[in-house]
């Protein structure tokens, strides 16, 4: 039996809960090709290692070994990790998971958000490449491709964006929550 109609249908609320809970996902499937581009290091470092013979050179060869292979595991990681987002909106946070592990994630309470903006076009360029990323004066962003996204005033003066599908009706969502109820407080 399946938890939440909404994963079937990125950028819906869920059936079950349907004021209460949002999800939408973006993809790059672009990704995989830098993927193969560190799985190539890899084996190139694992067929150096294994194939070579280590009487000449010994440590350029190893040097050379270590550094594919090193070279290989952080560009393979690192483009896995990025090659889809998906964000959570519930009454109480908002939850950006990246890739197929969930890592990095982050949670923003969203009593600590002041507004939330649609941001139509959201570049890896902006932002300086894909991933988690920081910039000084602007913020932090979560960057899987370009298109849409949804943009966080925090309380503290910081920005947050995650580039997700359907950024119109999360930031219509999150608006909705930030509003004050109309019952107030029980004296």
């Amino acid at each position: 039996m399946r938890e939440h109609a909404a994963d079937e249908h990125p950028g819906r609320r869920s059936s079950a809960h349907a004021s209460d809970i949002w999800t939408g996902r973006a993809h790059n499937r672009g990704q995989w090709l830098l993927a193969l581009g560190g799985f190539a290091c890899l084996a190139l470092g694992i067929e150096l290692a294994v194939d070579n013979s280590w009487a000449t050179g010994i440590a350029a060869l190893a040097m050379s070994v270590v550094g594919l292979i090193a070279v290989g595991l952080m560009v393979l990681f690192g483009t896995l990790a990025f090659l889809h987002v998906a964000v959570k909106v519930d009454r109480d946070h908002l939850e950006v998971r990246c890739g197929h592990v969930g890592l990095p994630r982050r949670r923003i309470p969203l009593s600590h958000v002041v507004d939330a903006d649609f941001a139509p076009r959201v570049t890896p360029r902006q932002w300086g490449g894909w991933g988690y990323r920081w910039r000084p004066g602007i913020g932090t962003a979560v960057v899987v491709r370009r298109g849409e996204g949804v943009v966080l005033s925090l309380g503290d003066g910081r920005k947050f964006t995650v580039t997700v599908d359907d950024a119109e009706s999360a930031v219509r969502h999150i608006r909705d929550l930030l509003k004050p109820t109309a019952a107030g407080p029980v004296l």
